[in-house]
């Protein structure tokens, strides 16, 4: 599972870190599992001023973005509330859904971070193959 922050990294900011994880999504090694709630989110999120400069400025189109989500994630129905809950009610659906799959969840988000040990205890690991 990929939050959205990581969706930026792998193909808005082209982050070099990120370069394996984008490999593996797009050649089917790793399955992202996502809902339709987040594609949503990350089509607000593409709005963002800041995130809409620096489409501009790559010549990419936010749907070419929406394009990689349509292609690579395969979409699930919204999960049942995890056992634990996330201080940042938006990255909620994230946990939710890798739990319920116990499936392993790309975040740099701090609110996330910090759940590293209960997430693990629901079977998800947190960043695998992280560097």
């Amino acid at each position: 599972m990929l939050d959205t922050n990581i969706v930026l990294d792998l193909w808005v900011f082209d982050e070099p870190q990120a370069e394996a994880l984008r490999t593996s999504v797009e050649s089917g090694s790793t399955q992202w599992l996502a809902t339709a709630t987040m594609r949503e989110e990350l089509a607000r999120v593409l709005a963002y001023p800041q995130i809409a400069k620096r489409l501009t400025h790559r010549q990419l189109p936010a749907s070419a973005v929406l394009g990689h989500f349509d292609r690579w994630a395969q979409l699930q129905p919204d999960a049942p509330k995890a056992p634990y809950a996330c201080k940042d009610a938006d990255d909620q659906k994230f946990i939710d859904l890798a739990v319920q799959h116990t499936a392993a969840l790309h975040s740099k988000d701090a609110q996330v971070l910090c759940m590293k040990k209960r997430l693990e205890r629901c079977g998800v690991a947190l960043n695998p193959n992280a560097t």
